[in-house]
């Protein structure tokens, strides 16, 4: 089984969508995690509320530092990728193993403004984005591509 992490500063929207998206749409094909590099130490109530409106499983997602993936003991990553571009600028831990890493950013739906109506339509299509990204992910065979094509393939998906 493989292991993903997302990665967002916060840990509370858009990794927390990514990690909730991954679990519902790969089965047991993908073990998905996420964490911040300053963790709120919330999940954002509308990321949990966008997931459930999908039927995706919100149970044990929390807001958590990144320092729990690089740490002895930890699950060895295959994948790393941010979904801000906050994460994405910064240095982040030496992870274990040796995960291919990715950038794919999403504007951030905690930031839309405006009646409760509003934020529900800023998640959805925040997690309507980030499913698309996922399902593309899952798509690719990834039994056949080296590395460095899966690297390539990833970075793709990214530019999308």
């Amino acid at each position: 089984m493989k292991h993903a992490l997302f990665l967002c500063t916060h840990n509370s929207a858009r990794s927390i969508l990514a990690e909730g998206l991954l679990r519902h749409l790969a089965g047991d094909r993908w073990i998905a995690h996420s964490a911040g590099s300053a963790p709120s130490g919330r999940v954002n109530p509308a990321a949990l509320e966008a997931l459930q409106a999908i039927g995706a499983d919100t149970t044990g997602l929390r807001s958590k530092s990144w320092d729990e993936f690089s740490a002895a003991g930890a699950p060895e990553m295959d994948l790393v990728v941010t979904v801000c571009d906050n994460a994405a600028g910064e240095v982040c831990p030496l992870w274990l193993g040796h995960p291919l890493t990715v950038h794919w950013g999403f504007a951030d739906p905690s930031a839309a403004r405006g009646d409760a109506a509003t934020v529900r339509a800023a998640f959805a299509h925040t997690r309507e984005l980030i499913a698309e990204r996922l399902r593309a992910f899952l798509a690719l065979p990834f039994d056949a591509l080296g590395r460095d094509e899966l690297q390539v393939q990833l970075q793709r998906l990214g530019a999308r």
